[in-house]
């Protein structure tokens, strides 16, 4: 995983990361009619926190990005959103720790089940968990089991355009930044010689 030296570098990262999560969250939004959802292309940037800067980077920027979408449009999901995309951010950060830059394997597991995860998560509050909460505060019945089912097909589109994108933005970012070692390597060895 490749790392940022400076702690202010690295936070206003993750304040950018947030940001684009949210932005592209807002800028495409494909409804999905049966649960009074959306298709979007946030998850790019969550599983890149994640990958690129570890679970604390990947909550935040699929928690707090997606949540700001969110209530700009559709409210009633922010708590399925925050918990859903804070876990793909999260889960992918977690499974990506050590990895070596060479090898994409690690990552892409990572990648992989943060999808999973957002896909999974959604079915379960759609399916499951507003069901029931919608029993008791009315602005919560928004979906069901049937409805979940339907909305499958464009989360694990969305979920695949994540792991997609993430992972290579990612790869992007980790052969720039082993180029610059070597460069760097290469000038000290110069100096030295």
């Amino acid at each position: 995983m490749t790392r940022i030296k400076s702690r202010f570098a690295e936070t206003a990262v993750i304040a950018a990361l947030t940001a684009l999560t949210a932005v592209t969250t807002m800028l495409v939004r494909v409804p999905i009619p049966a649960t009074n959802g959306y298709f979007n292309i946030g998850d790019v940037f969550i599983i890149l926190a994640g990958l690129w800067l570890g679970p604390r980077a990947g909550f935040i920027a699929g928690a707090f990005g997606s949540a700001i979408a969110d209530s700009i449009g559709f409210p009633v999901y922010i708590p399925a959103t925050f918990i859903v995309k804070g876990f793909e951010g999260w889960i992918t950060g977690m499974l990506a720790r050590h990895a070596t830059t060479g090898s994409i394997m690690r990552p892409g597991l990572a990648a992989v089940t943060g999808g999973l995860s957002m896909v999974a998560g959604y079915y379960i509050f759609e399916a499951y968990i507003y069901p029931m909460i919608g029993q008791h505060i009315p602005m919560f019945n928004i979906t069901d089991p049937g409805a979940a089912f339907i909305a499958l097909f464009p989360n694990a589109v969305q979920g695949i355009s994540g792991i997609i994108g993430g992972l290579a933005l990612w790869k992007a970012i980790a052969s720039g930044s082993q180029t610059s070692n070597d460069n760097n390597e290469q000038s000290v060895a110069g100096q030295n010689g």
